[in-house]
């Protein structure tokens, strides 16, 4: 018997992984009385969605087009929420009034995890490969793209102790006003980060330390041709937020160079993970320190959706 509900909300949702990862996760944890499912909702389609909850429901994790419009609906409850003003994760209080004074709709905390997830798929690389990350800031990141995701990237770079500077490839290099303010923000230096075109991708990809692609499908696809023309390494870490297909053209040039590439699947894991914690009140905060967590469990709940999630895809 079903007690608690939770999914996913967006529009296309059908490609979506995430009921494979939370169903796994629950699963593992023995939470035989919870289910996540997938439901196609738009933006104009959410108040109505929100106001046909009862009790049951738990939790949303929220992808495009509404991660800004499930603002008004809640309060934002850790610091990349504030921060941001973007959720990707809703989580129901229903002893509690609506904050936002919504008649008929519970407390709703409203939770950022992509930015946690970007930056535990780099450490989780790191670790893997026994790379010790220099503990002072002198490092160069590159993020590709400057829509939405890119914002998240760049909030999540200036949560790596390693990194010093950021400069953003942008397709339309005026479209986010939001970067350049939340970079001086969150970065020392007088000048913390640069914008530039596509065509200045390949010359500021050489030197990235860490590299994050955030534009979808097969649009980084040029860059890819691009540096398979070039005779350089790429020493650094790339991480390509698509996963499908997998690999991209430009995880295999850029490993073809010498660098170290993530799959868009490692974030995905990460931020779910979080959801997990989140919506089943495992943690009703940001996640505690590593050392504050409890290893074996969160181990086992790793494994399971990790396994979940390679054989789905």
């Amino acid at each position: 018997m079903i007690n608690h509900r939770c999914a996913v909300l967006g529009k296309p949702i059908a490609h979506s992984l995430s009921p494979v990862l939370h169903n796994a996760a629950y699963s593992a944890l023995g939470l035989d009385d919870w289910h996540y499912d997938k439901h196609e909702v738009g933006e104009d389609d959410l108040d109505g969605f929100l106001h046909s909850l009862d009790s049951q429901w738990a939790g949303l994790s929220l992808t495009m087009p509404l991660k800004k419009t499930i603002q008004p609906y809640g309060e934002p409850s850790n610091m990349w929420a504030r921060e941001l003003r973007v959720a990707n994760t809703a989580v129901f209080d229903w002893s509690k009034p609506n904050r936002a004074g919504i008649h008929d709709l519970p407390a709703i905390r409203l939770y950022n995890t992509d930015v946690q997830g970007i930056q535990l798929a780099f450490e989780h690389s790191y670790e893997l490969r026994g790379v010790a990350v220099p503990g002072e800031r002198t490092r160069e990141a590159v993020i590709i793209g400057n829509g939405n995701t890119a914002t998240s990237a760049l909030a999540a770079c200036t949560m790596m102790p390693d990194i010093r500077h950021v400069t953003v490839v942008a397709r339309h290099p005026g479209k986010n006003v939001d970067l350049e303010p939340l970079a001086r923000k969150f970065l020392p230096g007088e000048r913390p980060i640069d914008i530039v075109g596509m065509e200045r991708a390949i010359e500021v990809l050489r030197r990235a330390d860490v590299a994050i692609n955030t534009i979808p499908g097969h649009a980084a696809d040029g860059i890819a041709d691009a540096l398979n023309g070039e005779t350089c390494t790429t020493g650094g870490t790339l991480l390509d937020v698509v996963y499908d297909p997998r690999p991209t053209r430009l995880m295999s040039a850029w490993r073809e160079h010498g660098g170290t590439a993530i799959g868009g699947e490692e974030m995905l894991l990460y931020q779910a993970m979080i959801q997990v914690w989140l919506m089943t009140g495992i943690w009703d905060a940001d996640p505690p320190s590593a050392g504050a967590c409890d290893r074996k469990r969160d181990q086992v709940l790793e494994s399971a959706m990790r396994e979940a999630l390679e054989e789905a895809l």
